[in-house]
């Protein structure tokens, strides 16, 4: 039996993608490889989101080479999409296949084995404008599972390369992805991502495709939360000017969607923002973050920050100091600026000296954990609705998420230190607390923050 080993670079709808090639191999008759056994072939999913993304991937390619000698080495996904001359120079490279057609993987190994000849394989993605169908059956996590409703960007963000990996935006039809959502109902997960390349722009081809006519991520969302077995769904990132009172009242009535929102900022001057061309301003972002927190009261709002863009000086960042510290994030991505080769910010003059970008994202970051422990003291007292995911130790600790995205130790009521945790917190008999259980949904009194994450006791399941 053949022998398959899958290495994954990037966000959350990499993961997903390999986790659906796996699939393909599996079908197939291929058999993971484990740990250090040698394997028959390797899978690399590369990112190309920054510099750092490129170098990795080929670190990668060369690592997996050297681990797996006979191996044939198959690169996909959007380095290979964009980097596909240099790439098909690499000798260690067999199957180059970029982010659309992936499908087709199983049988290009297996014309490699028989013809002994290299496959570059890599489609032009104008060419291509429905959904790619990768999907899955037999997701390998035990509580969250992830389903892939979108592909594509059209927003060309100057900085971004991935609408050039990626190509043009096209929805999952609603049928697929509701038959995707019933089969990991049925085997039990609680949860369910719903993440795209941009899913806010979920539905925005209509005029090209008759069934997505009438159909936009809202509702996608209450026709997920309408299965009964699905308890919550949460969203990747979504675009600010998608945010509307009606679209969260709508949401909020389905009793399903987790209130996290992760609203991508990437600068806080508005000067910035415009040469981003991120069709948005900051007084449009605070009107948007508001509008969430009067129906989401507690809402965990995460971001993404971009620091030392081009003609980024010191008041412009202090801008962006300034705002996020108004906004009061919970969770914040810092990135440096990474020039991209075939985006417009990489001509842009007044490049910032890599110095200058390294000292201000530890500034930011500096700030991040401030307003990420203040958002978590914030919690304390308060009862979170937690999925429970592992059992941490022997004294019954179970660790989750709650739907705001904190990490939360769930504790036996048997546990010692129970006892020792504010009374005003407890308010109540260690009879009316549960031990928990792993894929259990609880509410959750939350007793203290440790560190990173909050503590706390099931008061009963949801």
């Amino acid at each position: 039996m053949k022998r398959i080993k899958f290495h994954t670079l990037g966000c959350k709808v990499n993961q997903y993608e390999t986790e659906a090639m796996e699939e393909l191999f599996l079908r197939d008759g291929y058999q993971l490889a484990q740990g250090e056994e040698m394997a028959d072939v390797v899978v690399i999913n590369t990112c190309t989101v920054t510099h750092m993304s490129d170098a990795k991937s080929r670190q990668q390619i060369r690592k997996m080479k050297r681990e797996n000698p006979n191996a044939i080495i198959a690169v996909v996904g959007c380095y290979a999409q964009v980097a596909a001359d240099s790439l098909s120079a690499l000798p260690e490279v067999d199957i180059l296949l970029g982010t659309k057609g992936r499908q087709r993987l199983p049988a290009l190994v297996e014309q490699v084995c028989s013809t002994g000849e290299r496959q570059i394989a890599v489609e032009d993605l104008d060419a291509a404008t429905d959904f790619d169908a990768l999907t899955i059956e037999t997701e390998q996590s035990t509580t969250r599972a992830t389903v892939k409703i979108q592909e594509g960007c059209d927003m060309f963000c100057s900085y971004c390369i991935i609408p050039y990996a990626r190509g043009h935006i096209a929805s999952r039809p609603l049928p697929s992805i509701l038959q995707e959502a019933k089969a990991l109902a049925a085997r039990g997960f609680q949860e369910l991502v719903l993440t795209g390349i941009h899913v806010a722009s979920y539905g925005k081809e209509a005029p090209f495709r008759a069934e997505m006519s009438g159909v936009e991520l809202t509702d996608v969302i209450e026709a997920v939360a309408a299965i009964p077995e699905i308890r919550r769904i949460r969203l990747s990132s979504i675009e600010p000017r998608w945010v509307t009172r009606q679209k969260l009242e709508r949401l909020a009535a389905t009793g399903k969607l987790c209130p996290h929102f992760h609203l991508s900022l990437q600068s806080g001057s508005d000067r910035i923002l415009e040469k981003m061309n991120r069709h948005y301003t900051t007084a449009l972002y605070a009107e948007k973050v508001d509008a969430i927190r009067r129906v989401f009261p507690d809402a965990g709002l995460t971001t993404d920050v971009i620091v030392g863009f081009p003609e980024e000086g010191e008041r412009e960042f202090q801008e962006t100091l300034d705002f996020t510290h108004a906004i009061g994030f919970s969770r914040m991505h810092i990135f440096p600026y990474s020039p991209r080769q075939g985006t417009p910010a990489a001509l842009f003059t007044g490049q910032v000296d890599a110095a200058i970008k390294k000292e201000r994202a530890a500034r930011l970051a500096a700030q991040e954990v401030s307003m990420r422990h203040a958002f978590m003291e914030k919690m304390v007292g308060k009862t979170l609705s937690v999925l429970t995911e592992e059992k941490r130790d022997e004294k019954g600790r179970f660790s989750g998420y709650s739907g705001n995205y904190l990490r939360v130790a769930v504790v036996s009521p048997t546990e010692e230190s129970v006892r020792h945790f504010p009374t005003k917190h407890l308010n109540t008999g260690e009879d009316d607390f549960l031990s928990p259980a792993a894929n259990h949904v609880y509410s959750v009194r939350v007793l203290k923050r440790d560190g990173e994450e909050l503590v706390g006791i099931a008061t009963g399941e949801e």
